[in-house]
C-alpha cells in the first residue's frame, strides 16, 4: 500500500511540477524509453539466473503487501512453540515424532492454520524437532547448522533485492547511452531549421533524465523495500530457531518462548502478558 502511495508522489511531483512550466508532450519520446527499459531489461536477464528472474516478478506483490508477518502471526508462532515444548517436556521428544513427519495431519500444528499453511517455517520447525527425536543433543551444533541453514535462505531472498539495486545502477548510464544516440541523431540533422534541431536536442535530454528517474525514484526504492522486507521477515524464522535453542539447553516452555519474543521488532512484538494470555488459553496437547 505505502509503495503505491511512493509511486504516486514521486511521478506526481516530478511531473506535475515539470508542467507548470514545461510542455508535457516533450517527454513523450517511446524511442527512449525502448532504449533505456529494453537495455535494462536485456542486462537483467543476463545477469541473473532463472530463479531471480521469476523472483523478481513475484516480487511486485511483496512490494505492493510488505512483510509477511504481522503481530497476529507471531503471537501464533509464540503459541505453537509452547505448544509444542509442553508436551515434548511432560512427553519426551519422541512424543513429537508423529507431528514432525505428518505435520499437515497433525492435531498440534492444526490449531494453529497460519503456521501450518507456512510451509518453509513449518518444513524448517519439523527438520530440527525431527533432530532432536534422533538424538540430537547438543545445541551449539545444531544453532551452527541453523545459522547456516538461515545464512543460505537470506541470500536466496536477497538476490532479488540485489538485483533490482543492479538494474537500478545500470539505467543512468543506459539514459546516458539513449542521449547519445539522440546526439547522434541530432548531428546528422545539423542542416535542419532551430525548431527542428531544438526537438532533436530535447528527445536525447529527455533519454537523461528518464534513466535518473527510473533508477533513483522507482527502482532504488523499490530495492531498498524488498530488502528491508525480506529482513523483516527473516525474524520469523529466527524466533523459531531461538526458541528451539532455548528448548535444547533445557529450558521450561514459558522461558524458550520469551527467549524467543525478545528477538522481534518492537512493531510485531506481542506484549509479555498477551503471551501470558495466549498461554493459559491454548487447546490441550497430546
Amino acid at each position: 500500500m505505502f509503495f503505491i502511495v511512493g509511486i504516486v508522489i514521486v511521478i506526481g511531483c516530478i511531473f506535475g511540477g515539470y508542467s507548470v512550466h514545461g510542455d508535457m508532450g516533450v517527454l513523450w519520446q517511446p524511442i527512449e524509453f525502448v532504449i533505456i527499459l529494453g537495455g535494462g531489461i536485456g542486462a537483467f536477464v543476463i545477469a541473473n539466473p532463472k530463479s531471480v528472474i521469476s523472483g523478481s516478478a513475484k516480487a511486485f506483490g511483496t512490494l505492493v503487501k510488505g512483510p509477511s508477518y504481522k503481530k497476529e502471526h507471531y503471537l501464533e508462532l509464540l503459541s505453537v512453540l509452547y505448544s509444542t515444548f509442553k508436551l515434548a517436556k511432560s512427553k519426551g521428544d519422541l512424543a513429537l515424532e508423529s507431528h514432525v513427519e505428518n505435520p499437515n495431519d497433525s492435531t498440534l500444528f492444526g490449531a494453529y492454520p497460519k503456521f501450518q499453511h507456512d510451509h518453509h517455517a513449518i518444513e524448517f520447525f519439523c527438520d530440527y524437532l525431527r533432530l532432536l527425536t534422533l538424538g540430537a543433543s547438543n545445541p551449539h551444533e545444531v544453532e551452527a547448522v541453523m545459522d547456516e541453514e538461515l545464512e543460505i535462505h537470506h541470500a536466496e531472498t536477497n538476490a532479488v533485492s540485489t538485483a533490482y539495486q543492479v538494474f537500478a545502477d545500470a539505467v543512468p548510464a543506459l539514459g546516458i547511452v539513449a542521449a547519445v544516440l539522440g546526439v547522434i541523431v541530432t548531428m546528422s540533422s545539423i542542416t535542419e531549421p532551430p525548431e527542428i534541431l531544438g526537438g532533436l536536442i530535447a528527445a536525447a535530454l529527455v533519454g537523461t533524465f528518464f534513466g535518473i528517474f527510473m533508477s533513483y525514484g522507482v527502482l532504488a526504492p523499490m530495492a531498498s523495500n524488498l530488502t528491508a522486507t525480506y529482513a523483516a521477515d527473516a525474524h520469523y524464522l529466527q524466533c523459531i530457531k531461538v526458541a528451539l535453542i532455548g528448548h535444547m539447553q533445557g529450558y521450561a516452555p514459558q522461558v524458550s518462548v520469551e527467549f524467543a519474543r525478545k528477538t522481534l521488532a518492537s512493531n510485531v512484538r506481542p506484549s509479555f502478558a498477551e503471551v501470558e494470555e495466549m498461554v493459559q488459553n491454548l487447546p490441550p496437547v497430546g
